[in-house]
């Protein structure tokens, strides 16, 4: 592992790995930026819309302050403030548990719904490089950033995740050539891989 910077220009001019990193930077700027916009029109933060988007399209066992907290790496305190926040707009309601009277379920509201449809489609312009791709490219970029996104994982970087490599229903070879869902009960192709799977049961 080298000891530069991948943004000492002489360093990354030099390394295709460093200029691979930059793009990524750049990129996560794109994020921010078409976030930050659509969070601004609703007069929400980023986190808040972050917030609603998987609310949408989650399910309800994921649907707790303290599963926020893991999947956002945030603290509990901090997720509790924007649940509050996103309740006191009028976003949120909350199913409270009859035996617990601490955890609830928190529920989209009308509006927070009408909400978190439209700016879950803040990554659109993102789509349209990426449509352009040929399919081997497009299965290509995949495998590469799930492998990307696999070690962040295993260095504690990413804490949660329920991508296919890192769940217990997933088989490879010893090359990672193939890929088969024991849950299905079939191979996988490239473009068949998931990135965030309902059925994810995480490997021990």
């Amino acid at each position: 592992m080298t000891t530069r910077s991948d943004f000492d220009l002489t360093c990354q001019n030099r390394s295709m790995e460093s200029k691979i990193i930059a793009s990524l930077e750049r990129i996560s700027q794109a994020f921010r930026v078409l976030l930050w916009n659509e969070s601004k029109e609703y007069s929400l933060s980023p986190i808040q819309v972050q917030v609603l988007i998987f609310l949408l399209y989650h399910s309800e066992e994921k649907r707790k302050v303290s599963y926020l907290a893991t999947e956002f790496n945030m603290t509990r305190a901090t997720i509790s403030d924007t649940v509050k926040a996103l309740d006191q707009k009028g976003l949120i309601t909350k199913e409270y548990d009859p035996y617990d009277t601490r955890s609830y379920v928190i529920h989209l509201s009308e509006k927070g719904e009408r909400i978190a449809e439209e700016t879950s489609l803040f990554t659109q312009e993102l789509q349209v490089p990426i449509e352009q791709l040929n399919a081997n490219d497009k299965d290509n970029l995949l495998l590469s950033l799930i492998g990307v996104i696999r070690h962040l994982n295993k260095a504690g970087i990413i804490t949660l995740q329920r991508m296919c490599f890192t769940c217990a229903h997933y088989r490879s070879d010893h090359q990672g050539a193939t890929h088969f869902c024991q849950l299905l009960n079939q191979p996988l192709g490239g473009s068949e891989l998931r990135v965030d799977c309902p059925e994810h049961l995480p490997a021990k």
